[in-house]
């Protein structure tokens, strides 16, 4: 008996190699976690002194909102794609596993020892120019919440190559593997009542979500059948529904975020279904010119734009408040009518400042990275010193001390993953390791 297999679809590509609609999608999720935040920054001024709020806590519009904007699920489909894609690729030219993660290092943290860095000298302007210190510890810990996705993303790419070589012998077990452990750790929250429980899951969920890239990648997704697709998106939105109604998940996506729930499995699931059968069209938009310039400007700033768009919104609701304290005149109240009135204006003022910054300061993000280091062994700490680092601002929070503490262990990391040793030293190395293991290569040329 013969087993019928379907081809995969191949995806439409850019003359470089690059997936035209791909690229559209990580767009679009970098410009929705942009809004999102600028939609959550509430600023007002009571008896001369400003206040800062998370202007969603407690409204009704957060919940359709988080429907629209939590894309997070997706930009980590879309890494694992990418990861996997890039990978194979360096894989085929000879590269292996310390190079890709090296590469993955500086990438994801030479943009963000620049970030930081900055970020602490400004708190430590505000505080010498007489900022009350509650508010200068308020903006340091706005300001660390989104690194989180820095953190998280740096070791799921450095986990690429084990877990690729992983899906490529046995993917269905693999994936299924993760998320049961998803799950369970769901299970035993819910169970306990230990929410710190669910941050177990900054591995699993976001993990399992990187491996169902893998898929895409491989074409296994886009060879189902239409009506197989689309029935997975429904049976993902219904599970997710029928989780809401019976009080599992929270109906707030933003809320399934910290810490990381199942819900988000379920989204990303969704999410993958649709870009699968809308891929196509996603490819024909993003040939259009509109789309083409925003996706020149954002894919190459991709990791500033992150980065920085936190500081800007900060920024952006500081220079509010000194207006307000300068002028005397009232700030819109949060969630009233006039609230909602200039939204429009703070999101396009916030878009375009993110831009402006974005232009200058991705520089460091697009500068050629140094030679990768050929140790397994410091590109692993590099991983652990760049986690460290992040790890130190999220759970003691934003200061100039802390910030000056991670960006040495982010420097340490860079150093790490940067080779050191003579070209000779390293290409003897390389030598010796590959006549033990029986085969010749070539002897270097003289530099």
């Amino acid at each position: 008996m013969t087993v019928a297999t379907v081809a995969p679809t191949a995806p439409a590509l850019r003359p470089h190699g690059r997936d035209r609609a791909v690229d559209l999608v990580r767009a679009v999720c970098i410009l929705g976690v942009v809004v999102l935040h600028a939609m959550m920054v509430g600023v007002g001024v009571a008896g001369g002194i400003p206040s800062f709020v998370n202007a969603s806590d407690g409204t009704w519009w957060i919940v359709p909102l988080s429907w629209v904007l939590q894309v997070m699920p997706l930009f980590f489909v879309i890494g694992g794609f990418s990861a996997a894609t890039a990978y194979r690729r360096a894989r085929a030219r000879g590269s292996d596993a310390v190079g890709f993660v090296s590469s993955r290092v500086h990438r994801l943290l030479r943009p963000a020892i620049v970030t930081i860095g900055v970020v602490g000298v400004l708190l430590a302007l505000l505080a010498s120019a007489g900022v009350p210190g509650d508010l200068v510890t308020l903006a340091g810990f706005r300001f660390a919440q989104p690194l989180w996705f820095l953190g998280v993303f740096l070791v799921c790419q450095a986990l690429v190559p084990a877990l690729l070589r992983l899906h490529e012998r046995a993917p269905l077990a693999t994936i299924a593997a993760l998320a049961a452990a998803a799950t369970a750790v769901d299970v035993l929250r819910l169970a306990t009542g230990v929410d710190a429980l669910g941050f177990f899951n900054l591995a699993f969920v976001w993990l399992t979500l990187q491996q169902l890239g893998f898929f895409l990648a491989d074409g296994r997704i886009d060879a189902l059948s239409r009506r197989t697709r689309l029935f997975v998106a429904v049976g993902a939105v219904a599970a997710l529904a029928a989780s809401f109604a019976s009080g599992i998940h929270s109906p707030d996506l933003v809320a399934n975020i910290n810490p990381p729930t199942t819900a988000l499995l379920l989204v990303g699931v969704a999410h993958t279904a649709l870009f699968s059968l809308l891929r196509g069209r996603l490819g024909r938009i993003a040939e259009r010119r509109p789309a083409r310039r925003f996706m020149d400007f954002v894919t190459p700033r991709a990791m500033t734009v992150y980065l920085w768009h936190m500081p800007v919104l900060l920024g952006l609701a500081g220079s509010s408040a000194m207006w307000a304290l300068t002028t005397g005149l009232p700030l819109p109240a949060v969630d009233g009518p006039w609230w909602w009135l200039t939204r429009p204006l703070w999101l396009a003022a916030a878009l375009a400042a993110t831009a402006a910054v974005a232009l200058v300061a991705a520089r460091v993000e697009a500068a050629t990275p140094p030679p990768a280091t050929r140790s397994a062994r410091r590109a692993a700490l590099a991983v652990v010193a760049g986690a460290a680092g992040v790890a130190l601002l999220l759970v003691v929070g934003t200061t100039v001390a802390t910030a000056a503490i991670a960006v040495a262990l982010l420097a340490w990391a860079l150093r790490l993953a940067r080779r050191t040793a003579p070209m000779g030293v390293e290409g003897g190395q390389r030598i010796g390791r590959s006549l033990v293991d029986g085969v010749q290569v070539p002897a270097p040329t003289a530099p």
